[in-house]
């Protein structure tokens, strides 16, 4: 796993004509400037932005919606409970491809071309099956006496899930956040359709752009890619832990 990433930093600092004569060893004269050329333009930063500003608002409504839909699922009895459940876990199977060109049609219908809402609640909208599946599961492990207790004293259904659930399941609430954080940054083809301004193109969409601009320098598209994978990864190494603790916790009863 290492491997890759090595060779593309160490790649991102040679220029071409090294990169083609020797590929896979040390630069001969550290080239920073294929990094710091992108750093200090202002195209790189407004991608950056604006996929974090995609990500974080698609993370938001993921998570609040999902955790009220697997807290009826996991603490109310309702006639055809598993029936929506089994709807809801299906979304998994469906490819976001095939509802590519109705939600292009949808979207431009509701006026959300060129608007960050239009990848927003679509990307939410395909996050849902996975996070109602993770918060479930953790939410039926929250013992029964924990609700009765809290009836008893006098906190109804909102109460204990704002006072009480979610504090309890901090380690499930981080899993989701970051698999939606990371979903939302590596998405290509929703962004794609949605824009044409390149006001609110994202990492990955400049990525592609960048490769098509110098695609004879190949050092350089190296260095954009690293920067372009930087922030996925610290999120990622940060996050470890909460993201292998939150899958695991409600995998057994006891």
């Amino acid at each position: 796993m290492v491997v890759p990433l090595v060779y593309a930093v160490l790649s991102g600092f040679k220029s071409t004509d090294e990169l083609s004569r020797n590929p896979v060893g040390l630069p001969d004269t550290w080239v920073t400037s294929n990094y710091t050329d992108i750093l200090g333009g202002g195209d790189f930063w407004r991608l950056l932005g604006s996929s974090t500003l995609i990500a974080v608002g698609t993370t938001v409504v993921v998570v609040a919606v999902s955790a009220l839909a697997a807290f009826s699922f996991a603490r109310f009895a309702f006639r055809g409970r598993e029936a929506l459940f089994t709807l809801f876990t299906l979304g998994l199977m469906f490819p976001f491809a095939v509802a590519a060109l109705p939600l292009f049609l949808l979207l431009r219908s509701l006026d959300l071309l060129d608007n960050p809402l239009g990848v927003i609640l679509p990307q939410a909208a395909f996050g849902l099956p996975m996070t109602i599946v993770i918060l479930r599961g953790f939410f039926r492990e929250i013992p029964a006496e924990l609700e009765e207790a809290a009836t008893i004293d006098g906190c109804g259904a909102l109460g204990f899930f704002w006072r009480i659930l979610l504090p309890m399941a901090r380690p499930a609430l981080g899993t989701v956040s970051v698999l939606a954080v990371v979903g939302s940054w590596n998405n290509f083809l929703l962004p794609l359709l949605v824009f044409t301004d390149s006001t609110w193109w994202t990492i990955p969409i400049g990525v592609q752009q960048f490769q098509g601009q110098y695609s004879a320098e190949y050092a350089r598209v190296f260095a954009y890619l690293v920067l372009a994978m930087v922030p996925a990864l610290a999120l990622y190494s940060v996050a470890e832990r909460q993201l292998v603790g939150g899958l695991t916790a409600g995998a057994s009863k006891g």
